[in-house]
């Protein structure tokens, strides 16, 4: 049963069978999924709503991708630790999903959104602004949901598919991804390989160590019918990470940053030997009372190995082993009340276990006796939650109302050392929006939303007890209070044709913004400086954003800015870690057949506005930049038995800039450089 908004139809299947688009194609509106938990038009969506789509000579890690859009920035500690951040709100305050999964864990380094690989990705879908009424805690700022292709059916019998490869000069990274799938009336079956192999890039200052690391990604998906409008399905990930190091953790005892490290381990730094991401889901699709009744049950596991290096000692004094396991349900139902009333209904429950192992070594000089110290055992973090949506027009006006009701517990049987009485919490919240879509043309749309979401702590925040590799002992606190955010937003979406453009400003609230405080105390029995896990009184964000695309002739320009402010009311400062101000422009010529080319500058502002005492004095300013890239590619159409054959290249950096985001990670003054000047070509193509 279609919804009552007006919607744009797009075929999965078609989109299975073009090879790779060119560029980093960004979609203002279209189809959607993530905004509304169904297939919906985001032009009627009060929500600011951006999909972005690989493209063959995009290599590397997911995160890339969101790298100069509106409302967004990267996180980001060498190649591959590259998280998504969302109007300055981080991977704690954002929820990451693949294909509508949310990935938990609670992990200090690394990113959550590079357990995926760009190889099998279709799309990735942002919607900005508070989300905990589809999706729960943590939806303060948004959801990043990373959506592989669908197995879809067919009239008669096909076989089909896509592959793409790639080579880039600044890392030598060779990557490969294909995908086959066979299809009838009844029957659909996906299947898809990933695999990089990536070598230490290559800034203008010199190859930068430790940034490599290889990959394997695997995906199966399938699906029956077993009667009219009932289908049943599966679907099987695996992503496998080897040699990952976090260059920006490196910290040298008795030197600024490496407190409470022995001298004589010389710099330590964290790299993982293997980690991975684990998915095995069965949904059903049903018609139910008028609607659709959609239910999936699935496992995600997380597992990395994490060492912590000594340079002076060639080999690792610390082993973690840390593992997640999420067991979950979710069901939403979606009908037609009336003609112009759509309602959802949904029920979406899951608990999280963590059993990190810790082996430390502090026997100094020798440092080769491994003691288990672990940070906490046996934490569980349990969540319930049911919603309901109701969208409905009044006149030319879409409005839509939802509410939220979630239970969430957390417990463990030991927090850090000794710790075995007071771990336990469960807390109640209560999420709600309120948007209005008023139409002013056909083409135009003006929209307001105003929402409550909450974000409850996650697992180290609540049981840790343990040194990180900061030099800063974490103490983790098991009653904190849940994140409550209240954010109000006002924008605009047209599109006419190829002519498209957004924008928003938005003003967020946080109280008990939750934060690692430093201390000034030391713990009495290992000395080291300590962090406490507490809920700050309030910080607020505000700020504005757009994106552009518009045809001139035979051209397409296209641009974006952001402009944000965060501050941290406790302290009376500039909040922590906030992006830069930054803006796009760009100009092409795209074709699915043909030539194509696209040119394109990145220009960041410095950034001056930072936190001194809540940080301690850790976080610097960075200067401003602006980059260059292009690329050029031709698509051939059908040759060779394959239905669409394409050939691409591109410059990134094409003046070799010297630069380092404002959010990357490192001591203050010596974080890593980003890659200097490459070239990659690509091949893609289907059939």
């Amino acid at each position: 049963m279609p919804s009552p908004f007006p919607r744009l139809t797009v075929s999965c299947l078609t989109l299975l069978s073009i090879p790779f688009s060119f560029a980093n194609t960004v979609e203002l509106d279209g189809q959607v999924v993530t905004a509304r938990g169904y297939d919906s038009d985001s032009f009627t969506t009060p929500q600011a709503i951006t999909v972005v789509k690989p493209d063959a000579t995009d290599h590397g890690v997911v995160g890339e991708l969101f790298r100069g859009q509106a409302g967004l920035a990267l996180q980001n500690d060498g190649a591959w630790g590259q998280n998504p951040v969302i109007r300055g709100l981080s991977k704690e305050s954002i929820v990451i999903m693949v294909d509508g999964f949310r990935v938990n864990s609670a992990q200090p380094q690394g990113a959550i959104a590079s357990f995926a690989s760009l190889g099998l990705l279709e799309r990735a879908e942002v919607v900005k602004g508070p989300s905990s009424v589809v999706h729960g805690s943590g939806a303060m700022g948004g959801v990043v949901n990373m959506l592989t292709p669908e197995a879809q059916f067919s009239e008669q019998f096909k076989l089909g598919g896509r592959f793409a490869t790639s080579y880039s000069t600044v890392d030598k990274a060779t990557t490969g991804a294909g995908l086959v799938t066979l299809s009838d009336t009844n029957t659909a079956l996906l299947v898809g390989v990933a695999a990089n192999n990536v070598h230490d890039y290559k800034s203008p200052d010199g190859r930068v160590k430790r940034t490599g690391y290889n990959s394997d990604s695997y995906l199966l998906k399938f699906k029956q019918r077993l009667a009219e409008d009932v289908v049943f399905r599966v679907n099987l990930q695996r992503h496998n990470d080897e040699d990952v190091w976090f260059p920006g953790s490196a910290r040298t005892g008795g030197k600024p940053g490496g407190a409470g490290l022995p001298p004589p381990l010389g710099t330590v730094t964290i790299h993982s030997p293997n980690q991975h991401r684990e998915l095995l889901s069965v949904g059903l699709d049903l018609p139910v009372l008028n609607g659709n009744l959609s239910t999936d049950v699935y496992r995600q596991e997380m597992y990395r190995e994490i060492r912590a290096y000594a340079e002076r000692l060639q080999r690792d004094y610390m082993h973690n082993q840390v593992r997640f396991v999420t067991h979950g349900l979710r069901s939403q139902w979606n009908g037609a009340i009336t003609d112009n009333h759509w309602l959802s209904v949904g029920v979406d429950a899951w608990k999280m276990e963590g059993k990190p192992k810790r082996y430390i070594s502090n026997n100094a000089p020798f440092f080769n006796k491994f003691v288990r110290n672990d940070p906490f055992k046996g934490g569980e973090i349990k969540s319930i939650g049911v919603f309901v949506q109701d969208e409905f027009s009044i006149g030319s006006s879409l409005v839509t109302l939802g509410a939220r009701y979630d239970r969430v517990s957390g417990d463990a049987k030991q927090k850090g050392e000794s710790q075995t009485t007071g771990l336990s919490r469960s807390d109640n919240n209560l999420s709600w929006n309120v948007g209005v879509v008023q139409p002013l043309t056909e083409t135009l749309n003006l929209y307001g939303n105003l929402g409550q979401a909450y974000r409850a702590p996650d697992m180290r925040e609540r049981f840790e007890g343990s040194a990180r590799g900061d030099g800063y002992f974490h103490f983790g606190n098991p009653q904190l209070k849940p994140e409550r955010s209240l954010t109000a937003e006002l924008g605009l979406k047209g599109r006419n044709g190829e002519q498209s453009f957004q924008v928003a400003t938005f003003y967020t609230q946080i109280d008990d913004f939750i934060a690692g405080r430093v201390t000034n105390q030391v713990h009495p029995q290992n000395r080291l400086p300590m962090k406490r896990t507490e809920n700050l009184d309030k910080v607020i964000i505000y700020g504005v954003e757009g994106d552009f695309n518009y045809p001139v002739a035979d051209f397409m320009f296209d641009a974006g800015f952001t402009w944000l402010r965060g501050k941290n009311k406790q302290d009376n400062e500039p909040l922590y870690q906030m992006p830069a101000p930054e803006m796009r422009l760009g100009i092409g010529q795209p074709t699915d057949i043909g030539l194509s080319w696209h040119a394109g500058l990145r220009l960041v502002a410095k950034q001056d506005r930072i936190a001194k005492r809540f940080s301690n004095g850790s976080e610097n300013k960075t200067a401003g930049f602006v980059t260059a890239d292009a690329q050029l590619g031709y698509g051939f159409g059908q040759v060779a038995g394959l239905s669409a054959l394409r050939v691409d290249a591109r410059l990134s950096n094409i003046a070799d800039k010297t630069y380092h985001e404002h959010l990357t990670e490192g001591l203050s003054g010596y974080e890593i450089k980003a890659p200097g000047r490459s070239l990659t070509l690509a091949i893609s193509g289907s059939f």
